[in-house]
């Protein structure tokens, strides 16, 4: 078999979930490997190992499989912070700090699933579809990400500071690490964007969260 790495094509006959995931987990590394207006059946095709045919059964079309694509994406990072706020503490610090790490999860940054963000965030203004999935991920997550960050404000007494504000900020943050992990992974890994988002915690909400060189330096 010709090319420099030779895949091995899988039974025609999987499940049909399974087979969709598959062909999902195919266009996320063909969107990371040749962007989004490169990628096509073909390259799909070639990365599921499939023919282009079992992606048109499932999918009907290249713009159906980015959406699907783009949706599977969408929903994995909803449920992995629904299920870190089910799992957090009773406080609303332990509940923050659990949402902020949810951002730093080594699923969430992926290269490729960040790669996939950023490559549909840039066709966002463009595409209403994909401003509209877009926005279903941030929107559950922004009001909860304000909620707690008001209610830190109201317990810490905190003078000045606005629960939008500071919400917008940590959002912009994590935004801003994923681009740097993105691009420059040899210098921003995943432990030091958690990093400096907690750093960020605790100098926002220092009655909170302590002074972190403080606690860096009793580690």
């Amino acid at each position: 078999m010709s090319g420099a790495v030779a895949k091995a094509r899988p039974r025609r006959t999987e499940p049909r979930e399974k087979r969709r995931a598959q062909l999902i987990q195919a266009t996320i590394r063909s969107i990371a490997g040749q962007g989004l207006s490169d990628t096509t059946i073909a390259t799909v095709a070639a990365e599921a190992g499939l023919s282009q045919g079992i992606i048109n059964l499932h999918f009907n079309s290249k713009e159906r499989l980015l959406l699907e694509t783009l949706a599977y994406v969408v929903d994995e990072y909803k449920s992995r912070w629904e299920r870190a706020l089910d799992r957090a503490g009773p406080s609303s610090a332990e509940r923050l700090a659990a949402l902020v790490e949810v951002d730093f999860h080594p699923s969430v940054c992926d290269r490729n699933k960040l790669a996939v963000w950023f490559a549909f965030w840039g066709e966002s203004k463009s595409r209403p579809t994909y401003r509209r999935l877009c926005a279903d991920r941030d929107r559950g997550y922004d009001r909860q990400l304000r909620q707690l960050c008001g209610d830190l404000i109201a317990e810490g007494d905190y003078p000045g500071i606005k629960p939008e504000s500071v919400a917008r900020g940590m959002a912009a943050m994590s935004e801003g690490l994923w681009l740097d992990m993105l691009v420059s992974p040899r210098h921003m890994t995943r432990r030091q964007a958690l990093g400096i988002a907690m750093d960020h915690l605790a100098h926002t909400f220092p009655d909170h969260f302590g002074d972190p060189a403080q606690e860096r330096a009793r580690t």
